[in-house]
């Protein structure tokens, strides 16, 4: 994952420059919808959650403000086109593609704010949230506008750090759970333990059995998708050394998902690193409802091609270029 730079000064000019207009975004995606993929009104009404009357003027919109020519102009066009085809390549409930920032470490406080408004609309009341960790997580969490929801929970669905940090996955789900007033359950163990005997003995204890048995069960889970280099997060807040990453690399890793270290292909690795790991599996993952992953960046666009491939995941939020790479690697 990206370092852990402050980007609140240089934010506020790039904010209008990277902001689209919530009518732009519609009337964009509606356009695209009906002039090149040729969905109906009522098709793209179905597709969008707007009714007929609604679509119609969305369409008038992007007519009369330029956004509709021989082919669409709107900012979001290409990332419209990208969403469809990830949707397409992947069986997807749903993608969010963002334009790429100029600058690529603001890669995930764009993904962020998109982020956060995808799970804010997820959200009812008396749902379980099962959340990941890491910064875009933490980011997007920050994004939730605050209210209170009746009967939600929120599960942490791996252990946490040995050491004091912001991404700490108890940090992550008891921010959240404040934000929406909903009861937080943590794991009370080290997210990686010393062996895999000491792992094995967690994770048999009744305490923490009862919380992962929770966590399987969750209505949907928000995640990332962490990289594999020297300066992933996983080597920066001690998890795993750099000898690890050379070993997991040797291993075919290319990123890792609830902490658990995958291929290409979403295959778990043959690691022992996968052996002491205190978290929800990627099986697991796949049994939940609704799984909603936002990651980006150029090196996270393995990992999450391997988690698309792999079934992990239900709705994606990504940048453009992460996206391009992802597709381009199935015609590799």
């Amino acid at each position: 994952m990206m370092g852990e730079g402050d980007t609140r000064n240089v934010l506020p000019d790039l904010v209008p420059t990277l902001a689209i207009d919530p009518e732009e975004q519609f009337a964009t995606r509606a356009a695209w919808l009906y002039f090149v993929a040729g969905l109906t009104q009522a098709q793209i009404g179905k597709k969008l959650g707007l009714n007929r009357t609604r679509v119609n003027r969305l369409l008038a919109q992007a007519r009369d403000q330029g956004l509709v020519q021989i082919n669409i102009t709107g900012r979001l066009a290409s990332c419209v086109e990208l969403e469809e085809k990830l949707k397409s390549r992947y069986g997807l409930e749903d993608a969010t593609v963002v334009p790429t920032p100029p600058n690529q470490e603001l890669i995930p406080q764009v993904i962020a704010t998109a982020a956060a408004a995808a799970l804010s609309s997820r959200l009812k009341d008396g749902m379980s949230v099962g959340v990941g960790w890491g910064r875009t997580l933490r980011l997007s969490i920050q994004s939730v506008p605050r209210r209170q929801l009746g009967r939600l929970s929120v599960v942490s669905l791996l252990g946490g750090l040995t050491r004091g940090s912001a991404m700490n996955p108890h940090e992550t789900a008891s921010h959240l759970a404040d934000l929406v007033g909903a009861q937080c359950y943590y794991v009370a163990a080290p997210a990686l333990t010393d062996t895999q005997s000491t792992r094995d003995l967690l994770m048999a204890q009744p305490m923490l059995h009862e919380i992962f048995e929770r966590g399987a069960k969750v209505d949907l889970a928000f995640l990332s998708v962490g990289e594999l280099t020297p300066t992933c997060t996983m080597t920066r807040v001690g998890l795993v050394s750099r000898a690890d990453v050379d070993s997991l690399t040797q291993a075919g890793a290319v990123g890792d998902i609830s902490a658990h270290w995958i291929d290409r292909e979403g295959r778990i690795v043959d690691h022992e690193l996968n052996k002491r790991v205190v978290a929800l599996s990627p099986e697991k993952l796949k049994q939940i409802p609704c799984v909603m992953i936002a990651s980006g960046g150029k090196t996270k666009a393995q990992g999450l091609r391997g988690v698309l491939k792999g079934g992990m995941c239900d709705v994606i939020i990504t940048d453009e270029q992460t996206a391009q790479s992802i597709l381009a690697m199935e015609t590799e």
